[in-house]
């Protein structure tokens, strides 16, 4: 609970955190699952991606997935590639067999369109296989249309990285309060999708405060979350490319209006003194993350 504007964000801030007892738990069986494919097939590298690499994974953990990518050798990719023993989808039943090997007990371990899942108790684990990519980047299964997609997560957290220092370290905490407006939406948006169109909003923008931050991203939003989102580290293309239809496109943006107009009545109660009303607003907002008055 709070009683002014600046401890309700200080408040919803902590909110969205993992505990540390928590980060020891994803620190330990995430190495655990990279020893284990490992020791099983010929790894070239490995590393943590997604946004728990990127701090821009928000609380509850039992909600959340940590992802792992695994740099296979080339005679891997050889031996899947262009439709050969199974194609992209046999190289993730390969891993999948693999983990399949140890995590004996665990019920469900399955397999999407670009990485083998490991449903824990606590949380789930994707693993995703990959290969250097000649010029950059690197290369990783498409199952659903056997195709090889290009990406550079590494020069993801970079990006992400670089740009909440130029923010004095507001960007990341913002990024997990865009996330739980996108909670509080059935996860409508991909959460990196959101990511990216705030690096582009935000772009040589100062960030004075939290919610006047959360008000500029819903604002320009409406008009970046109709347009190309490109990946910044320049493969993959458009981000967002899922939203194709217009009639997704105007539910999109009409999503980023609702919340831009909640944010104006927002920072208008809170300037005229109504502490009370304004937080219930930031409440219709970003759900139960943020703290109720008192």
């Amino acid at each position: 609970m709070a009683t002014t504007i600046q401890q309700s964000f200080q408040k919803l801030r902590e909110n969205l955190e993992i505990t540390g007892l928590q980060e020891s738990t994803v620190s330990t069986r995430q190495k655990t699952v990279r020893d284990v494919i490992s020791a099983d097939l010929a790894v070239n590298d490995s590393f943590l991606t997604g946004s728990y690499s990127r701090s821009t994974m928000i609380a509850p953990l039992s909600e959340a997935d940590v992802d792992i990518f695994i740099v296979l050798d080339p005679k891997y990719f050889h031996h899947y590639n262009n439709g050969q023993n199974g194609g992209q989808g046999g190289l993730l039943d390969l891993v999948k067999r693999t983990l399949r090997k140890t995590y004996t007990r665990t019920p469900d371990i399955s397999r999407n369109g670009q990485a083998v899942t490991i449903r824990f108790e606590d949380f789930m684990v994707d693993v995703v296989p990959g290969f250097v990519r000649e010029g950059g980047g690197y290369l990783i299964p498409n199952s659903i249309n056997y195709s090889w997609i290009s990406t550079d997560p590494k020069r993801h957290v970079e990006i992400i990285t670089a740009s909440n220092k130029a923010h004095n370290g507001d960007f990341v905490p913002l990024v997990k309060m865009i996330r739980a407006w996108n909670k509080n939406n059935n996860k409508y948006f991909g959460s990196f999708h959101l990511e990216v169109v705030a690096l582009q909003v935000l772009e040589n923008v100062r960030i004075d405060d939290f919610a006047s931050g959360m008000r500029y991203f819903f604002d320009k939003g409406r008009a970046s979350i109709g347009s190309k989102n490109i990946d910044p580290a320049g493969y993959g293309g458009d981000v967002g490319s899922y939203i194709n239809t217009q009639e997704s496109i105007r539910e999109a943006v009409a999503k980023f209006q609702l919340a831009y107009e909640r944010a104006v009545k927002a920072e208008d109660y809170a300037a005229r003194g109504y502490v009370k009303d304004a937080i219930d607003m930031w409440i219709k907002i970003v759900g139960d993350y943020f703290p109720a008055y008192g």
